[in-house]
């Protein structure tokens, strides 16, 4: 079905919203196109509308494009917990399946990149192949984190301060979200984002409950550190990633330094291409949309992707 524009959530373009149920949860998904499928996860402080180019572009290339709303975002539900890594990984998987599938090629950015990582360990039927955005593999950004160059660049990035309860949350969706604002800008390279982008963002994390979802991700990342979730996590994904992976990342990315980023192909078994995109920041599907679809598509084209 197609949904009017009016809402901040359900835009109009060359695809079709939907709600689909999953793990015990309800997602909204935007689709559109046939064939295989790609499933795509956005990152913080954004939504599916991250992924409005490729749902024209894929298809285009002949995939079925979906870009879901991750638990506690945009249209889809936002219950009390379930805001970590494994619970997001399972939600996702359950898409793939809900959606008629046995697996997919999975597209993630930031936060999403790092349920997908997390999906190719737990999962790894459901991954046919990963593409990672803007973000390390999840034990590459606990060890920067601690003592690499993104822990200057996490702390700058708010992760630290959203672990405090009630405040962050208020301190987001203050003046309109203008918070939100200001991370994108510090965030990405030069030129981005125009208005309009700025405000569609900034009205999505308004809507009721998104604020303390998208922050619940944060403080499980950084608490179950040493809690017995958390280890048996870190665990989990010490198993080398078995399926071929695309990892794109910008080169002025502040956020996760190129550094950082490219030393997660230790985590990798399976054919692993790395692709730095200059004059990009953290944002790099918006920043540089012509650059980002061309090295996914002719990844995706490619039988054999090589090491």
């Amino acid at each position: 079905m197609s949904v009017g524009g009016g809402s901040a959530i359900y835009l109009d373009g060359p695809w079709s919203h939907r709600p689909v149920s999953a793990n015990g949860t309800r997602f909204h998904i935007a689709e559109s196109g046939e064939g295989p499928l790609v499933l795509m996860l956005h990152g913080f402080p954004q939504f599916w509308w991250t992924w409005r180019r490729q749902l024209s572009t894929l298809p285009a290339a002949g995939f079925r494009a979906v870009a879901a709303d991750m638990r506690g975002y945009g249209g889809s539900d936002k219950p009390p917990r379930g805001y970590d890594l494994i619970t997001a990984a399972s939600d996702a998987a359950g898409l793939i399946r809900a959606l008629g599938e046995a697996n997919a090629v999975v597209v993630g950015h930031d936060w999403g990149g790092l349920v997908a990582w997390t999906m190719a360990a737990y999962y790894p039927k459901v991954v046919r192949r990963l593409a990672i955005v803007s973000v390390a593999h999840p034990l590459r950004m606990r060890a920067e984190m601690l003592a690499g160059p993104v822990r200057q660049s996490w702390r700058h990035g708010n992760t630290l301060g959203f672990q405090l309860p009630v405040l962050p949350e208020s301190r987001l969706v203050r003046h309109n979200a203008a918070l939100v604002g200001r991370m994108l800008r510090a965030w990405s390279g030069s030129g981005w984002p125009d208005r309009e982008t700025e405000l569609r963002y900034r009205a999505a994390m308004g809507v009721p409950s998104v604020a303390h979802s998208a922050l619940e991700y944060h403080r499980w990342f950084l608490r179950s550190w040493l809690r017995p979730d958390g280890l048996r996590y870190a665990h989990r994904m010490r198993a080398p990633i078995q399926a071929p992976t695309l990892h794109l990342h910008g080169a002025l990315d502040p956020c996760v330094p190129t550094r950082s980023a490219q030393g997660s192909a230790r985590h990798v078994a399976a054919p692993y291409r790395w692709r730095l995109i200059d004059g990009a920041g953290h944002f790099l599907p918006e920043e540089q949309p012509d650059r980002f679809d061309s090295a996914l598509r002719t990844w995706l084209a490619d039988p054999e992707p090589e090491r």
